[in-house]
Order: structure tokens, then sequence, then C-alpha cells
């Protein structure tokens, strides 16, 4: 699994065998191999492994498979039968190293926390060096408020700077090369150390964190900056509100009465997360698929099940000033819980119990109403669509009424980098849009390098959708592998930050459990069309798509339009899920590659701007129909016309909804 900027979505490294034994076969034929097959029944396979002498470890009745462990001699038997239509052995599921944020590789590895502490005279950045060796600081450069004064102290642990390696260049900004030979003291950072600057003034409360701008520039080409910040990390998680969230709970829209089921890592009982928000629990089954196994507990050792289960669910109030704003820090805070258990400590899982998981969630979908399946990890596929084993089974969840959602995977900015299950044509595939720290403008929000793009192998056009992504803020569990491996990502408050298309699958996740309270006769295909038909694309000024639909799909997702503008009867058109799991139809998408790799669809040149779509604020870029007519300089073509696309309509067709829904009473 993939860790965020931790754990986003994880590469899933799989391998299809020929029926040959692979070159990781132990050269002891005495020495068990664990494999996967697959036939005409599992019942029959699993007669064939005991029959030889074998031990089946996954009874995959789901997908007429089983798991096993054989000898070499053993496995060879089993192999001459009929009933096996295919094996391999490459079982595991393996991490890779995170993004930092912002999504810039770093050459080092140094870090600084995401807070700033400002206090009274003083402001306090704690700096982190993940490395053995001592991290020479050589250059620190620093801006702050002019009315604070200036300097009269830098210390990074006990060393404090040399003030003849000071050089203002103007009131409130200093280089320092504590590295020169004008320094008296290198400074070196071991472990974490506080780096701590001084003022002749006291700090005022209007002061922001985004007001100071810090660069430590380290030995061996290392450097790491001071993020601007949220102005409130703690009280108002900024996601809702910017994915339209916080409208629909203050209309009592919270996800009451539906269940999400999360397969991931486990989940830390925190408050939050085992009850909603009138203090009810709501977890009603935990499940280890590692051990196959009801259990009162799934310990999540990595703390990733936690953060996209808190993403989801959690019932805390956002407040605005200390004064609750009626909205709440989780997507569906009153939806019930079902977590299940299937990567470990690492972010890394077998193969086999992530098919057994998703088996469990549909056999156990009545007894729980379990109506949405979070999926927050991402394979590079290895077969064609209908051939994952995941991907089957996804496809049974699918076709039983489960709404299931995955993430795009953060292999990008290469076209065809969708990872697997989210590769499959019929389920909800989420990329991620992040912003620059500014949630009040969506001027700045942006498709990050990171977010996987389409098309899939099979031509088909993922993402389906973009949704946040980017800084989430949420519970995790203290002490996890995440938190120990990337302290500088702990708030104050204990809150977690992590970024990646995990968190957006995460959101919508949520998002689907709001739909489904209001309406709980939605099909699968009508949330997602919903979803679709409602997402606001980004567009420039010349009318035209700033991102191809390979990289924002429909756009950018909005909870509050999905229940306003969000049609049904387009979700997976054209497709039929049934013959697929029969295998005997299978779709091919609508795209085209050419030979340089460039992935295009027909008639796209004429709707996509030629304009390169810009990181960060863009006055070219704005997401939305209200926002692209609310344009008056925007010229027209020389026809006239004014774009590709009708927003006025558009915009009619939206202001209509909205009024005939504000008629109506919330529950």
């Amino acid at each position: 699994m993939r860790y965020p900027t931790l754990l986003a979505a994880a590469p899933v490294c799989l391998a299809l065998l020929s029926p040959l034994l692979s070159a990781e076969t132990p050269a002891d034929p005495d020495e068990p191999l664990k494999v996967f097959f697959q036939g005409t029944s599992s019942s029959a396979l699993s007669s064939l492994v005991t029959a030889q002498g074998g031990t089946l470890t996954h009874d995959l009745h789901l997908i007429d498979a089983v798991g096993a462990a054989l000898t070499r001699r053993q496995l060879e038997q089993v192999l001459k039968s009929p009933e096996v239509t295919r094996f391999f052995d490459d079982l595991s599921i393996a991490g890779e190293a995170p993004k930092d944020l912002p999504e810039d590789e770093q050459a080092c590895d140094v870090a600084g926390a995401l807070e700033l502490e400002i206090k009274d005279t003083t402001i306090s950045w704690t700096l982190y060096n993940k490395q053995l060796s001592p991290a020479k600081l050589e250059r620190l450069d620093l801006v702050w408020p002019s009315e604070l004064g200036p300097i009269k102290r830098v210390t990074l642990g006990d060393a404090v700077m040399d003030p003849a390696t000071f050089t203002e260049a103007a009131p409130g900004r200093v280089s320092i090369e504590p590295g020169s030979q004008r320094a008296k003291v290198a400074p070196a950072l071991e472990g974490s150390q506080v780096l701590r600057v001084d003022f002749t003034s006291e700090i005022s409360d209007p002061v922001l964190q985004r007001d100071f701008s810090i660069e430590a520039n380290f030995s061996g080409a290392c450097s790491v900056e001071l993020i601007p910040g949220y102005k409130d990390n703690n009280e108002n998680f900024y996601y809702n509100a910017v994915a339209g969230v916080d409208a629909l709970h203050r209309h009592g829209i919270t996800g009451r009465g539906v269940t999400v089921a999360v397969i991931d890592s486990g989940l830390w009982e925190h408050p939050a997360l085992t009850r909603n928000t009138r203090g009810k629990p709501r977890i009603l089954a935990r499940y280890d698929a590692i051990t196959d196994t009801l259990a009162e507990e799934v310990f999540d050792a990595s703390g990733h099940g936690t953060h996209m289960t808190s993403v989801i669910a959690h019932s805390g109030a956002t407040t605005y000033q200390g004064t609750p704003t009626g909205a709440f820090k989780g997507v569906a805070p009153d939806a019930n819980l079902v977590s299940v258990k299937a990567f470990d400590v690492e972010g890394q899982g077998d193969f086999l119990d992530i098919v057994r998981a998703i088996q469990w969630v549909v056999d156990n979908r009545e007894a729980y109403n379990i109506r949405v399946l979070n999926l927050s990890f991402a394979a590079r596929p290895r077969w064609s669509y209908w051939l994952d084993p995941i991907n089957q089974a996804v496809m049974h969840a699918w076709a039983n009424g489960i709404t299931v959602v995955a993430a795009a995977g953060n292999e990008g900015p290469d076209s065809m980098t969708i990872g697997s299950p989210g590769n499959l044509p019929f389920v909800i595939t989420v990329g991620a849009v992040t912003d620059s720290w500014t949630p009040e403008d969506r001027d700045d929000d942006y498709i990050p390098d990171f977010s996987s793009r389409g098309p899939t192998p099979n031509a088909h056009i993922k993402p389906d959708f973009v949704a946040p992504g980017g800084h989430i803020t949420g519970l995790t569990r203290p002490g996890s592998s995440l938190t120990q491996e990337y302290p500088e990502y702990m708030l104050s408050t204990g809150e977690f930050v992590m970024t990646g298309s995990s968190q957006a699958a995460a959101l919508v996740s949520g998002v689907a459990a709001l739909l489904l309270q209001l309406e709980p006769g939605l099909s699968p295909d009508d949330i997602k069309c919903k979803l679709m038909t409602s997402a606001e694309p980004a567009i420039n000024e010349d009318g035209l798509l700033a991102y191809s639909p390979f990289q924002q799909g429909h756009g950018y997702m909005n909870a509050t339009r999905a229940v306003t503008l969000g049609q049904r009867g387009c979700g997976n058109a054209g497709l039929d899920i049934r013959s697929e799991m029969a295998g005997t139809t299978h779709s091919q998408g609508p795209a085209t590659v050419a030979e340089d790799g460039t992935a295009s669809l027909p008639g796209l040149g004429e709707l996509l701007s030629p304009t390169p779509a810009e990181k960060g604020y863009s006055k070219t870029r704005k997401w939305g129909v209200k926002a692209h007519i609310e344009r008056f300089d925007q010229p027209p073509d020389a026809s006239g016309a004014r774009a590709a696309f009708d927003w006025f309509q558009l915009y009619e067709q939206e202001r209509k909804t909205i009024s005939t829904l504000s008629r109506q009473a919330p529950e």
C-alpha cells in the first residue's frame, strides 16, 4: 500500500505465472509453496489440494478459487487436473516509499513539521533527520512580518547561530549561512531538534503561519521548507467544506442507516470512530481477513486504515472560533462501519487475503446492510481487468448492490497509470485534487503529479472524477508505523495529515453513504451516475477543458451538486456486468494511444485547451460552470460562440434543481 504522503494507493505487485513454477520456487522440493488456483469450482480445487496432502489456506468460492500451501511434488500433481485453469504464486503486496508534502521529491531524509509554533516573541519549528549521520545546516532563509522587528537570536537545538553569518536583504528578510567560514559553530541536525527564532517585538494574534517563510538547506543538496498551513487544522477540517459536504450535514444528511465497509489495515477504536454523532455505537463487525476470524478488535498497526475510516465517518463536530458549525469532521459521521483487516504494519498484504476480505463483505452484505465498500489501494495491473482476481471479486460486490469506491493510485503523472481495482470499468475510481493551503480559494486547486492518469490498458476513461486528496487531516493510532516513520505529519492536537488518492477515495465513499441515506433505493450504477454528472470540470478562460478526461474524469466531485443535479441512468451505460462475470463479453474503451504514448479520444482536440495546466494558483483555470460564466472578459471566437460548452444552459439547469430542492424540508 502506499503511504501519503503516506499511504495512498497501494502498488500491488502481482505476477501471473504460466503453468510453471516461478523463480521464487523453493529449491527444497519438500518446502511448502503458497499458490493461488482458479478453476471450475472452489470445492473441486479444495478436493484436489487435500487429496495430494496439501494445505488449504483460502476458500475463495466467490471467484471459484482457492489458496493453498503445497510442495513442488504436490503442485505438479494438482496441475495435471483439468479442474485447474490458472495458478500463480506471487501473492505479496508491497508498499512504496511515500511522496513528501508538497509532492516534490526530496533527495535527503530531512523533514519539517507541518505546524509552526507561534508564541510571545518566538516561533519554533521542529525538524527531523531520519538518517543516522548528522545533517549539516548550510543555509537558512527566513521571512517574517516586519512589525516583529529584527531577529534577536536563532538556535537549532542547543546550537546558537553566529550573527556574523546573518545577511539582511530587507526588513523582515534574512539569510543565514551557518556553514560558512565566518561561522564559529556549524550546527548539525541529529534526530529531532527545534529551530527557534526570537524576535524583538511580541507576536500579535492576527499573525499566522502563512505569514512566515523558512527554508533550511542542508549538506547533500537537501532542503526543507515550511508549508503555509491552514488557519485551523483541528477545529474545522477543510475538505468537507470544499467537497460540498458541510451543507448536507446542516440538512441532517449524515449517512444515517448506511453501512460502509473499509478493507484496509484495521482500526484504532477512538470514540469519534466507534460512536456516531449521538454517541451510539456504530461498529457492526470487525473481520480479520489475515486470520479469517471475526474479532473484537482489528488492531491497526499501520495507522492507514484508521485514517481512511476517519475521513469517512469521524463524528466530531466542526467549530468556527469555538462555535459549532452544524457540520462534522467526517463525511458520513452517522454511518455504520464494518472494519476489515487485510494489510499489515508495513502496509503490505497477501493477495489471497484481499480477495477473502472482499468475499466476506459480499457474503455478509445483508447481515450488516453493507452498501458501500472503500478500497484505498491500487495494484499495477498485470492482466486484462476481467482476469484480475481482485477485480473479479469486486465485480461480485458491485453486482450484489455494493457501491465500490477505489483509489486511482499515486503513480502519475504519466498516462496509463491507473491501478487495479480502479481499472475496473464498473467501479467508482477517484483521482486526487489538492489545494494550496487556501480552502477559501479554488483558483489554486490543481491535480497533483502523483494522481494516476488514464486511460486503462483496455482503453477506458479513468478516473471517473477527482476529489480532495491533499493535506487531509484525520485520526490515526498513536504509535502506529505511520506516526513513527513520519512524525512530521502529526499535529499538536493528535491528528495526522496524509495526502493521496486513498484519501480522495475515502471521502467519496462517505459521500456515497450520504446519497444512500437520502435515497436508499439507489443502485451502485445510480450513485456513479449522480457523482459523474454533477462533477465540476476545470476549464480555462478559452472555455475549453483545462485537464483531459484522463486526468480529471468528469471533474471535481461536489456532494451538494450530486444531490441537487446528479442524474440516474448513465452509470456503466452500455456495460453488462453479468456477462463480464460469466466471461462471455468484455468491454473495450474509446481511448486511443499514439506511438509516442499520447492518449486521446475522438473529438478531444476540440474540447481540450492548448494552455498547459498550472500547479497552484492559475489566472486561466477555474473549476465549475458558475465560475466560468462569471468571467465577463471572456472573448468570443471567430464565429461569435463563447466556448465549446453551453455553460449558461448548464447553469440554468443547476439553479432550477437547487431551487426545487430548497423548497423541500430536510428530514
